[in-house]
């Protein structure tokens, strides 16, 4: 068996949320390679490069690791070519959205950033490589890559494909890096395979402990990526179709995830009831799996992990409605408070978020939001509700919202208060002030059962609370 190589250059494809965090932590832990980051976007990297490190992600740590390494070992550049060329082991981090149109629209991942990629290594490379999928990918695409890669090759450069799927939690993604569960490195059973693999096995040995570092098969590794999200997305549906149940029989949510999660095979983790899971992750992974399920002539387990996705829909519409109803059946000409909108607390990501559904579904009722988040740019949350509201034209949807500089300013002269994000702050507002100034009965409806409700009843406010009973 040929000798692993020993890995002295990284080059990531894509800056974004899983490269740009992982490969400034490899830089930080093996100060021995050089790491290069690169993206076709210019902005992106001159953000990633900024001298007061305003960095495009918002990820509690990464500033720190960053300013350790940049212009040591840690690199960020557009010159993608560069970067290829010279590097031993490539990370593919390219975005892989769902797909808008075509077959498998709405379900399917759009793979056309991973074939460009793929298409510009074979095109640059003249040296072999170790290319390392790392973006979320449907089963056996790594068979694609490599089909493209030996059909484009140049003679003597041979590529060995591994998956390396990540298992970040944003708002934790940097101590998750630090202390992974598991490292998960997938490759082909040949010995070319087993030896690449042994290569980037020795770049995550420099922190992790060796029995961490799982070395599987690699369509095991590309399936073990969407059977983690979408258990645990499972787990966020299951608790939240019991919190329906709680709330029409009495029952408190929180009672409930509490005593089941101390049965050991269950756990207490991903119990926590809300108004529903976003992120970039779990929809799509599932919604691949429900693709993948149906390619394999499996309808029946399409149909069982097409449930998850469709809960958690249900719970969002369902708790807008509560709030319609709560508000004596009309928000028309209402002024709501929209707390949060980043999908949860500790990061600036909005992708699928709850609260997008939450302002979408009160502006269809003609209510008036005033929205505050503390991370998100305000540019992003134009963004989103343009394209969930798409047959409304920006202008107009901008006269119904109101982009706030302050939870408090948010919830000034507001009707009802929605918490739709977990934020730490939104425990520490003033809430007597926020009440003396709401037109009375004033309304907290809490999404992610963060506040006191006791309390804030002791003040005077109407509180609902997800998975419980009465107001």
């Amino acid at each position: 068996m040929a000798s692993p190589v020993e890995v002295k250059k990284i080059c990531c494809i894509g800056a974004g949320y899983v490269g740009g965090p992982t490969c400034a932590v490899i830089a930080l832990k093996c100060p021995h390679i050089q790491v290069t980051i690169v993206d076709l976007n210019q902005s992106r990297i001159d953000a990633w490069n900024s001298e007061d490190f305003s960095l495009p992600i918002y990820e509690p740590g990464l500033d720190d690791v960053v300013k350790a390494c940049r212009g040591r070992n840690l690199f960020f550049s557009t010159d993608v070519n560069k970067g290829i060329q010279e590097a031993d082991l490539i990370f593919v981090s390219v975005n892989t959205p769902t797909k808008k149109n075509g077959v498998g629209a709405g379900y399917a991942a759009d793979l056309n950033y991973i074939e460009l990629a793929t298409r510009q290594i074979a095109a640059v490379a003249t040296s072999s490589k170790i290319v390392v999928e790392k973006s979320t990918v449907p089963c056996r695409t790594a068979e694609s890559m490599r089909t493209i890669l030996e059909a484009n090759s140049k003679p003597n450069c041979r590529f060995d494909i591994l998956s390396n799927p990540e298992f970040l939690a944003e708002g934790t993604a940097i101590d998750d890096l630090f202390n992974p569960d598991r490292v998960l490195i997938g490759s082909l059973q040949t010995p070319e395979g087993i030896s690449a693999c042994a290569s980037l096995t020795a770049v995550y040995a420099n922190w992790v402990a060796k029995e961490r570092i799982l070395n599987v098969g690699l369509w095991s590794s590309e399936l073990t990526k969407l059977a983690a999200n979408a258990m645990l997305a499972q787990r966020i549906s299951s608790i939240n179709a019991l919190s329906a149940i709680c709330e029409a029989t009495g029952a408190n949510i929180d009672e409930v995830a509490h005593a089941v999660g101390y049965d050991s095979r269950v756990g207490p983790k991903f119990l926590k009831a809300s108004v529903g899971f976003g992120g970039s992750c779990f929809q799509k992974d599932i919604l691949n799996l429900v693709y993948l399920s149906e390619s394999l002539h499996l309808p029946e387990v399409a149909a069982y992990w097409r449930q998850v996705v469709e809960m958690n829909e249900y719970q969002k519409n369902r708790f807008s409605k509560r709030v319609v109803d709560t508000l004596f059946n009309t928000i028309t000409g209402k002024r709501i408070a929209v707390l949060g909108f980043a999908f949860k607390a500790d990061t600036g990501d909005t992708r699928e978020s709850a609260a997008i559904t939450l302002i979408k579904n009160f502006l269809n009722e003609t209510a008036y939001v005033n929205v505050y988040d503390p991370k998100v740019p305000h540019e992003q949350i134009w963004q989103d509700l343009q394209e969930a509201i798409p047959n409304k034209p920006l202008e107009t949807i901008q006269k119904q919202v109101t982009l706030s500089a302050s939870a408090m300013d948010a919830c000034l002269n507001a009707e009802a208060v929605v918490i739709a994000t977990e934020w730490k702050e939104f425990k520490e507002i003033d809430w007597q002030t926020v009440y003396d100034s709401m037109k009375k009965p004033a309304f907290v409806f809490d999404g992610r059962l963060l506040v006191d409700a006791d309390a804030l009843r002791k003040i005077g406010f109407k509180v609902t609370s997800i998975g419980r009973g009465g107001v």
